[in-house]
């Protein structure tokens, strides 16, 4: 899957790369950004395994009917999984901040014919979620390409219901896999900002083979 070439996933679920610099926010350099025409990379034939989706759905509770975002959606891996998990009484918010990773998902879910996405052009610190409706949140490999963590993370909190979750996975750093360790983000990194957000962490679990995955909740 091209490990060496592979750089950390925008989307992402739940995560933040190019919109309109209306959002107020500084654009994070385009080296920080997932170049679109490399998707295939991120679609080895083996992520499903090492990625386990099924298994992190079930940790966040996402079940027939839920509400859920992919935040930094990049070109709809796990949309297109979490689609199918909500069902047709569900909803995936697909989010990505570059036009051409929109694109992407919007021809991906016509092959599929899945029609319980919406895709949404977001921007560097407002994913542009709607307030109060997700009942669970994912950001998939995205933390590296964000500017601005704790403005991007306190959109994210209004946007959780009532007992809403956010799951942030990332690589390890240090341990091997997709990526090079300097776009790896340390775990405390991360549940510091979120503190900074308003959110507190639930759980850090451990069962992926390369990644971690922090589950938060609002404070």
């Amino acid at each position: 899957m091209g490990m060496r070439r592979f750089v950390p996933l925008l989307a992402a679920l739940v995560v933040v790369a190019s919109a309109d610099a209306g959002v107020g926010a500084q654009s994070p350099p385009s080296s920080r950004l997932f170049p679109p025409g490399e998707l295939g990379q991120l679609e080895g034939p083996d992520r499903d395994e090492w990625q386990q989706p099924e298994r992190v759905m079930d940790v966040l509770g996402i079940a027939d009917g839920s509400h859920v975002a992919d935040i930094g959606a990049g070109g709809g891996w796990f949309t297109i999984r979490l689609a199918k998990r909500v069902g047709p009484n569900g909803k995936v918010y697909a989010e990505d901040v570059q036009t051409p990773m929109i694109e992407a998902i919007k021809r991906r879910l016509e092959r599929e014919g899945l029609l319980n996405v919406h895709a949404i052009l977001g921007g560097f610190v407002d994913p542009r979620l709607p307030a109060g409706d997700v009942q669970a949140a994912l950001m998939v490999g995205l933390y590296p390409q964000i500017g601005e963590p704790v403005a991007l993370l306190r959109n994210v909190r209004t946007a959780l219901a009532p007992n809403g979750r956010l799951g942030v996975i990332d690589f390890r750093p240090g341990q091997f896999g997709p990526g090079p360790d300097e776009n790896r983000v340390a775990p405390d990194t991360i549940i510091r900002d979120a503190a900074m957000a308003g959110l507190r962490l639930v759980s850090h679990e451990q069962f992926l083979r390369y990644q971690y995955l922090l589950i938060f909740a609002a404070q």
